[in-house]
C-alpha cells in the first residue's frame, strides 16, 4: 500500500501537470496578441522568479530526493485529504479563470491590443479569481508535501509575488479603464469574497 508521503508527492506531481496542461492553450495564444503594455521586465521578473522557486523547484526537488530530510513530518490523513480537496478548487478556479479571461490573459503585467477588462464569469465578484487559485495551489503544496519547507516554500514564494505585485496591477489598471475599474473594484472583492 502507498504511504501518504508517496500519494502526496504523486498527487502534487499530478496536479502541477494538469496546472501545465491547463494553461499550455492560453499561453501560446496570449503568446500571439500585440501588446500595449508590457511591465514584465525588472521587477516582474524577479517576482515571478521567486514565485517559481517556492512553487515549483523546491517541492520538485524534495519529491525527487526527499530532501531536505531534517523538515520531514509524518503526514496526516486530514491534511491529505483537505490537500485533495484545496488541488481540486485550485484546479477548477485555474480553468475558471482562463476561461473567462481568453486572450486577454498574461502571465505578467501587460495590457493586449484592444485590451478589454472583464467582468463576467468567475471576475463578477473577485478581481483576481487567478491568485485565489494560486493561493489554493500554494495551500495544497502545503497540506500535502509532509516536510516544513517544501511544503511552505509555495506560501512564501507566492505570497511575495502576490503582496508585491498586487498594487502595481490594480494601478496598471486603474490607467487603463479608469472610471470603469474604480466602479468595478468597489464592487467586488479582491481574492476572497468577504475576507480580501
Amino acid at each position: 500500500m502507498m504511504s501518504l508521503a508517496v500519494a502526496g508527492k504523486a498527487l502534487w506531481v499530478v496536479l502541477i501537470v494538469a496546472w501545465y496542461l491547463l494553461r499550455r492553450p492560453f499561453d501560446r495564444r496570449a503568446r500571439r496578441a500585440k501588446l500595449t503594455v508590457d511591465r514584465r521586465k525588472g521587477a516582474d521578473t524577479l517576482r515571478l522568479a521567486i514565485s517559481l522557486t517556492g512553487l515549483g523547484i523546491i517541492p520538485a526537488v524534495y519529491v525527487a530526493t526527499g530532501r531536505p530530510g531534517f523538515a520531514s513530518y509524518t503526514p496526516s490523513p486530514v491534511l491529505f485529504t483537505l490537500g485533495v480537496l484545496t488541488g481540486i478548487a485550485a484546479l477548477l478556479l485555474f480553468r475558471l479563470t482562463h476561461k473567462a479571461l481568453g486572450q486577454m490573459w498574461s502571465v505578467s503585467l501587460q495590457l493586449k491590443q484592444d485590451h478589454k477588462l472583464i467582468t463576467t464569469g468567475i471576475y463578477t465578484r473577485l478581481r483576481h479569481p487567478m491568485y485565489t487559485a494560486f493561493w489554493f495551489m500554494a495551500l495544497t503544496q502545503a497540506l500535502l508535501l509532509p516536510n516544513y519547507i517544501a511544503g511552505l516554500s509555495g506560501l512564501a514564494g507566492f505570497g511575495f509575488l502576490f503582496f508585491s505585485r498586487i498594487g502595481a496591477e490594480e494601478q496598471m489598471m486603474e490607467e487603463a479603464f479608469g472610471e470603469e475599474y474604480r466602479q468595478y473594484r468597489a464592487r467586488t472583492w479582491r481574492v476572497l469574497p468577504l475576507v480580501y
